[in-house]
């Protein structure tokens, strides 16, 4: 699933009229309720208080998934980080910058991913003068990607036995949403030919 993944996402950019290879992205996770069936490998996350997995993505600043992966939700963010990454950059070298919440910050960390990577996180924050919602930069665009894949049923809960068969359902969702995008996109481009002759 990661390669058809990797091969759609690569043919969107290009007929989006972006290179193939992004050269930037954005780092966040979703903890998402679990099933009596997924309760094997789950875990309970004391920040938002819920029994079950995370969904652990990287996407590009246009808001389409690079890499996914599953775990239980009592692991923290800046430990799995480091796997998402290597898994990252076994599938694109290209990106040099990554933008990361809250939960990704520390020293360490941060000269970790630039020390075996060459690419820089930047942790972006709420304002602290600011009151109530706010939209951070860059940060908005992971959010709204979770909210696509949200629309997906499967995606709703955590039904699975395994995280890679809940890795798995990650991706045929943002396969789905690709291929959408892509069909929209040529159909555009047949109606400004049509419009041009």
């Amino acid at each position: 699933m990661e390669q058809i993944n990797t091969e759609i996402h690569r043919q969107l950019r290009k007929e989006m009229g972006r290179n193939e290879n992004p050269s930037a992205g954005i780092i966040d996770s979703q903890t998402v309720k679990g099933t009596p069936e997924s309760a094997r490998e789950s875990g309970f996350d004391g920040g938002k208080l819920i029994k079950g997995r995370k969904r652990h993505i990287v996407v590009d600043t246009i808001g389409y998934l690079i890499v996914a992966l599953v775990h239980a939700a009592n692991i923290y963010d800046g430990h799995a980080a480091r796997q998402v990454l290597t898994a990252l950059f076994s599938i694109v070298d290209t990106v040099k910058k990554i933008w990361a919440d809250g939960g990704y910050r520390g020293e360490e960390f941060i000269q970790w991913v630039k020390e075996q990577f060459d690419c820089v996180l930047e942790v972006v924050e709420k304002k602290k003068t600011g009151e109530g919602f706010q939209v951070l930069p860059r940060r908005w665009v992971v959010e709204r990607t979770f909210a696509w894949l949200g629309r997906s049923r499967r995606l709703s809960k955590d039904y699975e036995r395994k995280p890679t068969s809940s890795t798995g359902h990650v991706y045929m969702a943002s396969i789905r949403l690709m291929l959408r995008r892509i069909c929209k996109e040529r159909t555009l481009l047949q109606g400004a030919a049509l419009e041009a002759a």
